[in-house]
């Protein structure tokens, strides 16, 4: 297969890709060819403003998403599709930090930090389907809201936006909830899936870093001073606010400051 010029071309041919197998295996085509030097200008091609999605899952406004079904096994897999429609989302918001931004000229060590987290998004996808196959359901079985990409929309005009927003806000979010989700699995004896969250949880971390990493990089490039800035654009950025419990262990790993988040 004929490999894409520039990375950014990479990107937006993984963004249009509705098939979610096909662009879990085009992440790990193109992010391997970015790391072996086979692709290696960034190029300036701009992404599309949505990307490709498969017909199955119904997508919903946040709103509109009908509750869980109260049978435990029914409630599990609904569960595991949700994270697996985030994950699936957080590939193309990886490719599309890739190419959104690159008039930002970072050096190339930003363009490697998305790509190996798009590369992780691909991988924790993957077993979401796998985990759900093994319980008789697939993805696409359950409807899924857009409201991640609608972040993607909302912070595509400014780097610091999409940072705050998505790494730093959402993504962290994900470490402060991971541990009590872990818990209840074990509760329930689904140590299969409580261990698979475990493993995506500790991914995050590194995610939640770079998203820290290039904040400051951004902040530290324009002058700004980046704890009253992240408050700032969180306030602009963020329905509704931060809400504690944090999992400070976690954050900490990643180096996000306490004064981001605490009031």
């Amino acid at each position: 297969m004929r490999l894409p010029k520039t990375l950014t071309d990479a990107a937006g041919l993984v963004l249009a890709e509705p098939e979610p197998a096909e662009k879990v295996r085009l992440t790990y085509l193109y992010g391997k060819a970015w790391q072996d030097g086979e692709i290696s200008e960034v190029g300036d091609s701009a992404p599309p403003d949505h990307p490709g999605r498969p017909p199955k899952p119904q997508l919903c406004m946040p709103a509109d998403m009908p509750k869980r079904s109260k049978g435990s096994g029914k409630r599990r897999t609904a569960l595991i599709h949700a994270i697996a429609h985030i994950e699936l989302n957080a590939i193309d918001l990886a490719w599309d930090v890739v190419a959104r931004f690159v008039a930002e000229d970072f050096p190339k060590a930003f363009s490697d930090d998305w790509v190996q987290v798009a590369v992780d998004e691909a991988k924790h996808f993957e077993m979401l389907v796998a985990r759900l196959q093994e319980l008789d359901a697939e993805y696409g079985d359950f409807p899924a809201h857009n409201g991640l990409w609608e972040a993607a929309l909302t912070t595509r005009d400014d780097v610091l936006d999409r940072l705050v927003l998505v790494p730093m806000a959402l993504e962290a979010r994900g470490l402060d909830t991971t541990p009590a989700t872990v818990e209840r699995l074990t509760a329930n004896n689904d140590i299969a899936t409580a261990d698979l969250m475990a493993t995506i949880a500790e991914d995050e971390v590194s995610h939640v870093a770079a998203g820290v990493r290039w904040f400051e990089y951004v902040c530290k490039k324009r002058g700004l001073d980046p704890v009253p800035t992240f408050k700032t654009r969180i306030t602009k950025t963020l329905k509704g606010r931060l809400k504690p419990p944090f999992n400070h262990v976690a954050r900490d790993l990643a180096g996000m400051n306490r004064a981001y988040y605490e009031a």
